[in-house]
């Protein structure tokens, strides 16, 4: 899909505005190391680029929803001191134990588990993953969900994730852009020096905080995310959430919860910001990359037919005609693939 596939007819393009978006300064190419963190949006993007073969690292600590947080899992993967009680970066939080669930609050939920072991053993790998990606990465991708963050009475710190804990162990508070600024500052002063950062607010409505307090959250990380680009040359900002609320103004792109994105709304931000980030040859080779990975997603109705064995060398002269001009892409899952109905 691409943006001229919406609105589907001329009368609707009547009554369309379409967000002007000047090509980024930050080029990806699949050469680049980036590290994508924040909401589920972010993930959405991250696991797009996947498919088109970039080097992405996404979320290693699992959707982290306030600038916040994403700040505080930032500095712990710069750390390079590890604590000898958990085995985590210093600053990062252990496990706790709670209604039957070792969990920690600079983690997702997903990372949670009824043994202290395989919570902590997964925590430890997500940390280690983002250590390395912090130092490889030569561009970040950090997608502001909420200004409205939760403390932990106990340490006054900012939580990933409450875990469906009692709310009176938390305290309740909406960060101001000036705030938000001033802590990045200290990141690009430190694990983001040098490295280019592309800064998003997610489109997905908060509507535990109702609309008006989702409204004025939005319009908080809009100016952080300006402030921020105005003070740091490196940082810039692309506009997924003007895309959605001013250009797709609409509930056919939202899911079925009203909420979040629908796959076409998705769809179309991504080509969005493949007109804003890649070049033109970039963006041929990632379509060429994602047509091998839907193809691999392909079902065949008789794979021992000699028509799909001749589909399966087609798909592996592709692949090899692609790793000629781009060796970053890692095409393994596909080439064992196709190269298995080959005897």
């Amino acid at each position: 899909m691409t943006h001229n596939d919406i609105p589907q007819s001329a009368a609707e393009a009547l009554f369309r505005t379409v967000v002007q978006i000047a090509p980024l300064h930050t080029r990806i190419s699949h050469a680049n190391r980036i590290l994508s963190l924040g909401s589920c949006f972010a993930d959405n993007m991250a696991r797009r680029m996947l498919r088109a073969k970039f080097r992405v690292t996404a979320s290693p600590t699992g959707i982290l929803f306030n600038p916040e947080s994403v700040a505080r899992a930032i500095e712990a993967f710069g750390c390079s001191t590890v604590s000898d009680d958990t085995g985590l970066p210093q600053g990062m939080r252990g496990v706790e134990y709670a209604s039957g669930r070792y969990f920690s609050y600079d983690f997702h939920s997903s990372f949670s588990s009824e043994y202290e072991s395989a919570a902590l053993g997964n925590m430890k790998k997500a940390a280690a993953e983002g250590a390395a990606a912090i130092k490889d990465a030569d561009t970040l991708i950090i997608t502001f969900g909420t200004a409205w963050i939760y403390r932990l009475r106990s340490d006054g710190e900012a939580v990933a994730n409450c875990h469906k804990q009692p709310q009176s162990l938390f305290s309740r508070e909406l960060l101001s852009a000036e705030r938000i600024a001033d802590r990045y500052d200290t990141l690009f002063a430190g694990p983001l020096r040098g490295k280019r950062v592309i800064l998003t607010v997610s489109p997905v409505r908060h509507l535990g905080d109702g609309l008006e307090g989702n409204s004025l959250s939005k319009a908080i990380l809009r100016v952080a995310a300006a402030e921020i680009c105005r003070r740091h040359a490196q940082a810039e900002y692309f506009p997924s959430y003007e895309i959605l609320n001013d250009e797709l103004r609409d509930y056919r792109f939202y899911a079925d919860d009203m909420t979040h994105p629908s796959a076409a709304a998705v769809d179309y931000i991504w080509q969005r910001f493949a007109e804003a980030a890649f070049d033109e040859e970039t963006r041929r080779t990632a379509a060429a990359a994602e047509r091998i990975v839907q193809a691999a997603e392909h079902r065949p109705f008789n794979p021992a037919s000699e028509e799909y064995r001749t589909f399966c060398r087609t798909m592996l002269a592709r692949i090899d005609a692609l790793a000629a001009v781009c060796p970053d892409m890692d095409f393994g899952r596909e080439r064992t693939l196709f190269a298995a109905h080959l005897g």
